[in-house]
C-alpha cells in the first residue's frame, strides 16, 4: 500500500524475495559518497594544479575564511553562505593538494580510471548515475570532459581556453545563487606580504573600472550574497556570488579585469596605499611606517595565539614556501619594491596558473563568452605551474625540537598576572600524497582525538589543570602537507615540560589500548 510501512519480519512475509541475504557493502562503496563529495569540492575549490588532479579532503572540522579581503580570520558572514551555497563555500575551503596523486578519488572506487589527463571529473559514484547533459561548447574553449555529480545534482564540464591554457569548470545547478570565483597559485619567496598585498590592490581599480575602490562600491550597491578575496599561504582567491543574474555578470566583469588588469601594476601609489609608505604627521615627529596590510599585520602580530600558529608552521615548514609569511611581517614589508610587486603579478596572475569555476543555474554559454574576452588577451604560458610549484617538505627531524619565542604583553602593573607560556606539540603528517583511505583515517583520528569536550586528547589536556584553555586545531589539512597540533595556553614556566609529555603519553595510551 502506498505510504505504508512494514516491518523487517513483515516484508519477509510479504515480499518472498526480501529473504534473500542481502550482502554487505564494500568498504570502497562505503566510502564512495565522501570521495565523490571531495572530488567535487575540490574542483570549486579552483586550487592552481601542479599536474594531475586528485581528491581533497573536505575533513571533519569547519572551514575557516581566510581574511576579510586579507588574512586568516574568522567571517561569520561568509560562515552563513557557506551553508547556503556549498560551491562558494569550497572556493576558501583547505584545498591546496591539487595534483598530489592521480585521481585518487576515482582510483578508490571500484570504477577503473581512465587514461591520465591534466584534469579529470568522472563520478566516483558505483550506482547508476544520472545521464550527463549535452556539453555547452565553445569555439574558444576545448571541451576536456563532462560528468554528472549525482549527490549535487551538477552537469560539470571541465574546458581549456585554447590560446591562454586556463582550465574552467563550469557547474550547471538548479541553485539561483549563482557563484564565480578565480584562484592563482601564489607561493611566496619571502615574508614581505606580497601575495596579501597584491590581493588588496587588485581590487582597486583596473583598465575598465577605473574608479578608486570599486570593491567598496560593489558591497555597497550591488546585489552580492558573496563578495570576497583570500590569502592563503600557498594561492590567492577571489570569489563572487548573486541571485541577480545580471548582478552577477557585472561582478564577474569587475573581478575578472580586476585581476587581469589592475591599476595597481601601473601606480605605485597603490602599492603605498595598501602595502607600506612613510608618514608624517608634523615637521617634529619622526617618520612612521603606515599602510592597509601594514597596520593589519601589526594588528595580527600582536596576538599570542596568532604568532604561536605562525612560529609553529614556520618551524615545520623550513624548506618550502610554506616557512614564510605570506600575509607579511610588519619587519619584513617595507622591504618590498614596487617593481617587485609588479613582477610578482606578471608571473602568477597568468591564466594559464589559475584555475576559474561557474556554479549555478546561469546560461553557460554566456559564462565561456565573459571569460573568453578576458583571456584571449593571454597568450598560452606552459612555464607558469612549473614556474609555481610548491616543493614537498621532507621530514628532517629525527627527534623532537624545541623552538622558543617571544610574545607582547601588556604593561605589568599592580594588579598584573604572571608570566605564562603558551606551548604547542606540533608534526608534519605526510611527507608524500596520502591515500584516500588515509585521508579518511586521519580525519576520524583528529575527531575522536579533539573534536568534542569529550574526546579522549581535548579532555586529558583540559583536566589536567596544567593550563587555562587549548590551543591548537588538531588535523590542519588546508595545505599540501597536514600537520598536527595540539597545546595549552596559560601555561605556567614550571609545568611546560608536563604538557608536551602528556600529550605523548596520551597519544600512546590511545595507540596501545584505542578509544
Amino acid at each position: 500500500r502506498q505510504g505504508s510501512r512494514f516491518t523487517k519480519q513483515e516484508k519477509k512475509q510479504k515480499f518472498p524475495e526480501y529473504q534473500q541475504e542481502q550482502p554487505e557493502p564494500h568498504i570502497k562503496t562505503m566510502l564512495t559518497w565522501r570521495t565523490a563529495k571531495m572530488a567535487f569540492l575540490a574542483y570549486l575549490s579552483a586550487t592552481v594544479g601542479r599536474g594531475r588532479a586528485t581528491a581533497f579532503r573536505v575533513g571533519g572540522t569547519a572551514a575557516v575564511v581566510r581574511g576579510s579581503r586579507g588574512r586568516a580570520h574568522s567571517n561569520t558572514a561568509a560562515m552563513s553562505y557557506f551553508n547556503r551555497n556549498r560551491a562558494a563555500a569550497a572556493a576558501v575551503m583547505g584545498a591546496s593538494a591539487w595534483g598530489a596523486t592521480t585521481r585518487r578519488f576515482q582510483c578508490a572506487s571500484t570504477a577503473t580510471c581512465s587514461s591520465p589527463s591534466s584534469t579529470s571529473l568522472r563520478s566516483t559514484v558505483e550506482a547508476a548515475t544520472d545521464a550527463v547533459a549535452a556539453a555547452v561548447e565553445h569555439p574558444a574553449f576545448e571541451l576536456v570532459e563532462t560528468d554528472h555529480v549525482t549527490e549535487f545534482g551538477a552537469s560539470a564540464a571541465l574546458y581549456r581556453h585554447k590560446r591562454s591554457g586556463a582550465e574552467l569548470l563550469s557547474l550547471s545547478t538548479d541553485d539561483d545563487n549563482k557563484c564565480f570565483g578565480i584562484t592563482f597559485r601564489t607561493p611566496p619567496q619571502d615574508s614581505t606580504g606580497v601575495p596579501h598585498i597584491l590581493e588588496h590592490s587588485v581590487l582597486c581599480g583596473s583598465r575598465k573600472y577605473k574608479t578608486k575602490d570599486p570593491f567598496v562600491q560593489l558591497l555597497q550597491g550591488s546585489l552580492q550574497t558573496f563578495l570576497n578575496a583570500f590569502t592563503y599561504p600557498d594561492r590567492t582567491c577571489y570569489v563572487v556570488a548573486s541571485q541577480n543574474t545580471k548582478d552577477f555578470y557585472n561582478l564577474i566583469n569587475v573581478y575578472a579585469d580586476a585581476v587581469f588588469h589592475p591599476r595597481a601594476i601601473s601606480d605605485p601609489m597603490v602599492h603605498a596605499q595598501e602595502g607600506w609608505h612613510l608618514e608624517l604627521e608634523n615637521v617634529e615627529d619622526p617618520l612612521t611606517y603606515k599602510g592597509v596590510v601594514y597596520n593589519e599585520m601589526k594588528g595580527v602580530y600582536s596576538s599570542p595565539d596568532s604568532l604561536l600558529q605562525r612560529e609553529a608552521q614556520q618551524s615545520i615548514f623550513p624548506d618550502n614556501a610554506y616557512g614564510v609569511d605570506s600575509g607579511g611581517d610588519p619587519v619584513e614589508i617595507p622591504n618590498l619594491s614596487f617593481e617587485q610587486f609588479a613582477e610578482f603579478h606578471a608571473k602568477f596572475y597568468h591564466p594559464a596558473n589559475s584555475r576559474i569555476f561557474f556554479a549555478g543555474d546561469d546560461d553557460v554559454a554566456k559564462r565561456l563568452e565573459i571569460m573568453d574576452e578576458y583571456l584571449s588577451d593571454f597568450d598560452d604560458s606552459p612555464e607558469s605551474k612549473p614556474g609555481s610549484a610548491i616543493q614537498w617538505q621532507k621530514k628532517r627531524y629525527a627527534e623532537p625540537v624545541k623552538v622558543r619565542h617571544p610574545y607582547p604583553v601588556s604593561e605589568k602593573g599592580a594588579d598584573a598576572q604572571p608570566d605564562t607560556h603558551l606551548i604547542m606539540v606540533n608534526w608534519l603528517m605526510n611527507d608524500a600524497p596520502l591515500t584516500p583511505k588515509e585521508e579518511i583515517t586521519a580525519t576520524i583520528l583528529d575527531h575522536l582525538l579533539m573534536g568534542t569536550t569529550s574526546s579522549i586528547l581535548r579532555k586529558t589536556l583540559m583536566e589536567s589543570g596544567l593550563g587555562d584553555a587549548i590551543t591548537g586545531g588538531g588535523l590542519a589539512n588546508e595545505l599540501m602537507q597536514g600537520t598536527f597540533s595540539v597545546g595549552l595556553k596559560g601555561v605556567k614556566p614550571e609545568n611546560v615540560n608536563a604538557v608536551e609529555e602528556l600529550v605523548v603519553e596520551t597519544l600512546k595510551k590511545v595507540a596501545e589500548e584505542g578509544f
